[in-house]
């Protein structure tokens, strides 16, 4: 085998290993993203992540703050979410871990996976989040209007497809913003006032921490533990 051949081998076999690499997004555990995981982030520390994780935390789940959806399209890997600021998008893979690191410059972020039997409503809750890309972000967390929070989009993928409300496999519940004694929440009151807008306390919705807590999903693999 002469060299020119052997160079173009090692140069066909790199660009296979390098497509396969970005196709599957596998780590060194053995861990393989798939299409359609669920991805948990812990977005800091700032006054209205902790109030978040505060009126939300469950026996289960106590410190996620945002939740989206992982989609692959081609060889690459994107988030269907919907952020502050930004609205409903479809976010490159490595902008999503990359955006809340702890000390150790790890991502503070835990993929989930559904049960098998939802593997069949995937591609369409995908399709879901994707036609709704540049829809604003809901700011005030309510359920009923034209915008979307991160894990109202979520369950929302899911519940407008053709399961009933007990097959979905996310709950929602009334919202609170009350302390453990009632009242309600000093940096709810003024995140609310700033808006101008009422504390929507017992108003239906969901969570990152109700939906982390969900029966039907299996927590596959932890970033900052790489």
């Amino acid at each position: 085998m002469t060299r020119t051949t052997i160079n173009k081998s090692i140069s066909t076999f790199l660009i296979i290993l390098v497509f396969f690499s970005c196709n599957t997004h596998k780590k060194d555990d053995g861990f393989e993203l798939q299409h359609g995981d669920l991805l948990f982030q812990n977005t800091g520390s700032d006054e209205i992540d902790n109030a978040i994780k505060d009126v939300t935390a469950t026996s289960k789940a106590k410190n996620y703050s945002h939740v989206g959806i992982a989609m692959r399209e081609g060889d690459k890997w994107f988030v269907v979410e919907a952020i502050p600021k930004i609205g409903v998008s479809k976010t490159p893979i490595n902008e999503f871990l990359n955006r809340n690191k702890n000390k150790q410059n790890k991502s503070q972020t835990t993929v989930a996976r559904l049960d098998s039997i939802y593997q069949p409503y995937i591609s369409e809750a995908i399709t879901y989040g994707i036609d709704r890309i540049g829809t604003p972000y809901d700011a005030v967390f309510l359920w009923d209007d034209s915008s979307y929070y991160c894990s109202e989009l979520v369950y929302k993928m899911f519940s407008t497809q053709n399961l009933s409300k007990k097959d979905l496999p996310f709950l929602t519940h009334p919202m609170t913003f009350n302390d453990k004694s009632g009242t309600p929440m000093a940096s709810w009151v003024k995140y609310y006032k700033t808006r101008n807008q009422p504390i929507p306390e017992g108003i239906e919705g969901t969570n990152p921490n109700l939906m982390a807590s969900s029966s039907k999903i299996t927590f596959v693999h932890d970033y900052e533990k790489e």
